[in-house]
């Protein structure tokens, strides 16, 4: 079913999204504490979900991808409505607070944006920054402008930092 989603079947897409939807809420609810902001985080979750499922690689990092979907916007709802202030406190930035998590979870976050990639960008995207080759290396292995690898690397990393973001 997962497989059909991803390829854009609508019938597994919408019971893709109601398997999904008891899980998606129940993140919600921890993530918001229990704040009224809690099913409005699920609504995004689910409309994310229903929007990106072809770039999702495996059926693996659904549960990954939609609890950090779910967490980044129970934050971005509570700092909206004031309840997290953006601006450092008493000498304390809480944006590096939030952002100083485990390596662990840090590394996820990014495996799951690099899985969410198309193919294209996250094969340069691999190449340059894991493999650390350079632009004319991979323009030649790839048989593509030097241009070309640049403009997919941009592209990947912007899709990354949306991915991350969110």
């Amino acid at each position: 079913m997962f497989e059909a989603a991803r390829l854009g079947d609508q019938a597994a897409i919408v019971a893709l999204l109601a398997i999904a939807q008891p899980d998606i809420r129940r993140y919600a609810r921890a993530a918001c504490r229990g704040s009224a902001d809690a099913e409005d985080a699920a609504q995004e979750a689910l409309w994310l979900l229903f929007r990106r499922v072809g770039s999702i690689r495996s059926l693996a990092a659904v549960s990954r991808w939609l609890f950090v979907v779910v967490r980044r916007e129970c934050l971005r709802l509570a700092r909206r409505a004031g309840l997290v202030p953006t601006e450092p406190i008493d000498g304390i930035d809480l944006e590096r607070t939030f952002a100083s998590r485990p390596d662990i979870e840090i590394r996820l976050d990014i495996a799951a944006a690099m899985e969410a990639l198309p193919a294209q960008y996250r094969e340069i995207a691999l190449m340059r920054d894991v493999r650390e080759m350079t632009i004319d290396e991979i323009a030649g292995e790839r048989g593509l402008s030097r241009e070309a690898v640049k403009a997919r690397l941009h592209r990947a990393r912007m899709m990354m930092r949306e991915y991350l973001a969110r």
